[in-house]
């Protein structure tokens, strides 16, 4: 958790992943985001979208007294973390290779959450689950399980991949065959 906080104050976590960090925190204390929300001082919609990853701005208040009704705090920390891959960034580069558009990290980072293919991405998702290099989705898939319930991301890639009709093998990002 600590290290989420970080990320935060170092401009390196986006608002989705607060969101999900928040949601995580909110289920493994058993509160409804109706109950959070209340307490809060903020609408269960607001909360709703922020934990979904599609609210686009949120003042730094309501996240605060989020925070404070988990029990999280915001830390500023000084020290040089080392830099690893972006996977997301890498991934998003890699699906939109070929196209005129690009497939923006928001957007995939809202299909992996969701299991949803955005509008006239198809053919970026389909590329990206066919022909990037295994290392860049093991990659995407470690960094996206932060953000994310056990098993959800596995669960989505499958209804990705579906969706943009390659055939069902859902240990094809996993394996180390």
């Amino acid at each position: 958790m600590l290290n989420m906080i970080n990320n935060l104050v170092t401009n390196t976590m986006k608002l989705e992943e607060i969101g999900h960090e928040i949601r995580r925190s909110r289920l493994s204390r058993g509160l409804t985001q109706a109950q959070l929300a209340d307490a809060a001082h903020i609408t269960r919609t607001t909360l709703n979208q922020l934990e979904n990853g599609v609210v686009k701005d949120l003042g730094i208040r309501k996240v605060q007294a989020l925070l404070d009704q988990l029990g999280l705090a915001l830390l500023i920390d000084r020290t040089p973390q080392p830099k690893s891959p972006d996977f997301l960034r890498l991934a998003s580069t890699a699906a939109s290779v070929s196209f005129k558009t690009t497939l923006s990290e928001r957007e995939l980072l809202r299909a992996l959450l969701t299991g949803k293919v955005p509008r006239d991405r198809r053919a970026h998702l389909r590329t990206l689950l066919e022909e990037s290099p295994r290392t860049l989705m093991k990659g995407l898939i470690q960094q996206m399980r932060h953000w994310t319930d056990p098993g959800k991301l596995e669960r989505n890639l499958a209804k990705i991949a579906a969706e943009v009709g390659l055939p069902e093998n859902p240990n094809r990002w996993t394996t180390n065959d």
